[in-house]
């Protein structure tokens, strides 16, 4: 990792535009709590919405230090974090800003096929995405995929390129939880006619495909929350249809192929489905 030079002009910079900035040392970690602070046994500091009552004039609390105050930047209580400092950090939430940080090519490939254009930023092995407006940050949301907004910090790289897009929907549905599997679906296999557990509710076929019809109509006109409009969607259907045993492949394709044209991938459709047969036991 290769040190931002000026660490110190560059914090006062964007302190002065109003992003709250922390020093960060090797390894883009904040630095430790000091004595008084370990375990937290001062409460925790009390600014970016930590509850606490810590006053510490020290670089304390990761995220919760980050400050737009000039004074404090260039305190001396924080020279000798500055001097170690490898990058600047800042709090994105601080600026009213959420960062789609994308790891790896195979993330930023999935990006511009999935999300809204907004600002970019390149890094190391990705990019960051960055939105105007604020939500939840959340790790490993999609693989390669983290959300740092409030509550977080994310490492300074530059203004980057491109005009900032408001934060849509289909971001904050990334932060949406679902149940875990209990176990990795090798397929998107529904229930077998033969471990049907009660009668079936069809009155005839169309009954079926109207439900199935109407399942597809939903995700595709669906104008936000993608991600959690599949897997809704997949629960409904599933709670009606999935016990009987009459729900088949091509059931199922035709709702992974109406997510797949909303830009959700294969793996995520496997996913969704499979956490929707665990929510209901199936």
């Amino acid at each position: 990792m290769s040190k931002t030079p000026y660490p110190l002009h560059t914090a006062l910079s964007l302190a002065a535009a109003g992003v709250p900035v922390l020093p960060l040392r090797r390894g883009k970690v904040p630095f430790g709590n000091c004595r008084a602070c370990a375990d937290n046994a001062c409460g925790g500091r009390p600014n970016m919405k930590s509850p606490g009552t810590c006053r510490c004039p020290g670089v304390c609390h990761a995220w919760a230090a980050a400050t737009t105050d000039p004074t404090v930047v260039a305190s001396p209580a924080w020279a000798a974090a500055w001097r170690r400092a490898v990058c600047v950090g800042y709090h994105p939430g601080g600026a009213h800003l959420t960062v789609v940080d994308l790891d790896d090519a195979d993330a930023v490939a999935w990006a511009r096929a999935a999300l809204p254009a907004t600002r970019t930023v390149p890094t190391t092995r990705g990019e960051h995405w960055i939105y105007q407006g604020t939500m939840p940050s959340r790790n490993a949301v999609r693989p390669g995929v983290d959300i740092k907004s409030t509550m977080a910090y994310a490492r300074y790289l530059g203004p980057g390129t491109g005009t900032m897009a408001d934060l849509p929907d289909t971001v904050r549905a990334l932060a949406v939880k679902e149940p875990s599997p209990v176990r990795p679906a090798a397929h998107a296999a529904v229930v077998p006619a033969s471990a049907r557990r009660g009668e079936c509710p069809h009155r005839t076929p169309a009954y079926l495909d109207r439900g199935i019809a109407m399942a597809e109509q939903r995700i595709t006109e669906a104008s936000s929350a993608i991600h959690a409009t599949v897997y809704r969607t997949f629960l409904a259907v599933l709670s009606r249809h999935g016990r009987c045993g009459c729900l088949t492949d091509a059931h199922v394709t035709r709702l992974f192929t109406a997510a797949q044209t909303r830009g959700e991938t294969l793996r995520h459709c496997t996913d969704a489905w499979t956490n929707a047969r665990t929510t209901l036991g199936l």
